[in-house]
């Protein structure tokens, strides 16, 4: 990053611009209802002015801050969305949920449900991956018996987790870029944190709560002819008679067939293109890491090839063609039909994208402003750590206005000077400050979170219930997730 000018204003003014600055941002976002990327446009050009950067300088500060933010983020988003696109169109959620509950006892239901959504959570967001698994989990929880609570939270955690915690999701992914953190240990690290935090704050505390609170299963997906497919194939996987992925119970049929007609791809398939990104990433992770040491030569043609198919971009990229012919051109869908189902991904993740990048811009000017100096020379003052300086920006802005995006991406932009001016920070300390900022904007759930109304609706419940259940365990998996980063944070 390049070095940040001389502030014109001493630190109590620009500290003063800083606080503005963000509650303007909550007066526009919450009471004016003016959208997220504009509000951050607008604010960053007045934090611009306020801090007296240089009139010629202030569009080009605006525009570099954007597009170096939106350079990586958008292949991050755009591949891991379209990855699970394909995945979801073709019926790749239904195999792997189907294999996972044929192959636990009915007891351990919820756990083979928590354990295909966070599977399935690595590329696709929290709203449609809860809403692809919401049949299945309506099914297995009217087999079962008991409250919904006990095997839906499992699967809503399992998501929220991924979606807040791993890349390529767009929080993590903004996070990352802003303060200059490693995406590959940032996946690591999420992944090391979010699988103990998703096992305590959603699976053992909805196993909890759903013998003190009971929700039936709500009539809220309809009967039609889809839900009776997915009912017969969940029936199927809870009986254990489900033979093999795309086979009948007898395990000599295909009778289970996608949404157009066409068989669903097998277990084996869908785990590869799971695992294949996550592999690749991991292998450019450890050869750094080797290299770094001196174990291992990392000019060598071999090792460097390796490193750069496990970069991030190219390892997602990789990975959607080879969803793209094992999903699709490989069982009859046509080049038409790909492309239709990867264009479908993008309308929806191109506002994050946009905001992830205006978040990038509004960090840019708090940096050439001086204001990221200023923070951190308060921090240090007041003897506050960075980590826990982020974690509690990231808890007051997603309490305000309720967006984990926001709450991530505004809390990086404004942590990102502040960590530039911090010295002595390693790049596992800046993969753990993402994770901290994740878990900030993970807590406390409430009325003005679209999340909590999506599960509120979809199981039943009122603002109550929802608040006893959901809020909590959305702010245990938070909390949790914090508490393991600054541990991690105090011993590496």
């Amino acid at each position: 990053m390049p070095e940040a000018p001389e502030p014109v204003l001493s630190t109590g003014p620009l500290l003063l611009i800083a606080l503005g600055a963000v509650l303007l941002l909550l007066f526009l976002i919450m009471r004016v209802r003016l959208h997220a990327f504009v509000a951050l446009v607008l604010v960053s050009l007045l934090v611009a002015i306020a801090t007296r950067i240089p009139t010629g300088d202030i569009v080009d500060t605006l525009v570099g801050g954007l597009g170096t933010t939106l350079g990586s983020v958008a292949l991050l988003v755009g591949f891991g969305a379209m990855l699970g696109r394909l995945l979801e169109v073709t019926g790749g959620a239904q195999v792997l949920a189907d294999a996972l509950l044929s192959r636990f006892r009915e007891d351990r239901a919820p756990l083979a449900l928590g354990i295909a959504a966070l599977l399935f959570g690595f590329p696709i967001f929290f709203d449609a991956g809860l809403v692809v698994f919401l049949p299945l989990v309506f099914v297995v929880a009217r087999r079962m018996g008991g409250s919904l609570l006990r095997y839906g939270l499992p699967v809503a955690g399992a998501f929220a987790v991924m979606h807040a915690f791993v890349p390529p999701h767009p929080g993590p992914v903004a996070a990352a870029e802003l303060i200059g953190a490693n995406i590959g240990l940032v996946l690591v690290f999420g992944l090391l944190i979010g699988l103990p935090t998703w096992y305590v704050g959603a699976y053992l505390f909805g196993t909890w709560i759903a013998e003190r609170v009971h929700v039936p299963v709500p009539d809220v997906l309809g009967t039609g002819n889809a839900g009776q497919a997915t009912d017969r194939a969940a029936d199927e996987a809870v009986e254990g008679t489900t033979a093999g992925p795309g086979r009948g119970a007898d395990g000599t049929g295909d009778q289970k067939q996608d949404g157009d007609g066409l068989p669903p791809p097998s277990l084996g398939t869908v785990l590869f293109v799971l695992l294949l990104p996550l592999g690749l990433i991991f292998l450019n992770t450890g050869l750094s890491t080797l290299g770094t040491a001196g174990t291992i030569d990392e000019e060598a043609p071999v090792v460097e090839w390796a490193i750069l198919i496990g970069q991030t971009p190219i390892a997602l990229l990789i990975a959607l063609i080879a969803a793209m012919y094992l999903l699709g051109w490989r069982r009859r869908r046509s080049g038409s039909d790909v492309e239709e189902i990867a264009n479908s991904a993008l309308g929806p993740v191109c506002a994050i994208i946009l905001i992830t990048g205006a978040g990038g811009m509004l960090g840019a000017v708090l940096r050439a402003g001086g204001v990221g100096t200023a923070l951190s020379t308060t921090l240090e003052d007041i003897g506050l750590p960075v980590i826990v300086a982020a974690f509690v920006i990231s808890v007051a802005l997603r309490v305000a206005q309720g967006s984990a995006t926001v709450a991530l991406t505004t809390t990086a932009g404004i942590m990102a000077p502040v960590i530039e001016a911090t010295e002595g920070l390693s790049e596992p300390d800046l993969a753990l400050i993402v994770i901290a900022i994740a878990g900030g904007a993970t807590v406390l759930s409430h009325v003005n979170d679209s999340g909590f109304w999506l599960v509120s609706r979809f199981f039943g419940m009122d603002e109550k219930t929802t608040l006893k259940t959901w809020t909590v365990m959305e702010t245990l998996l938070g909390t949790i997730g914090f508490s393991l980063a600054l541990g991690l944070s105090l011993v590496l």
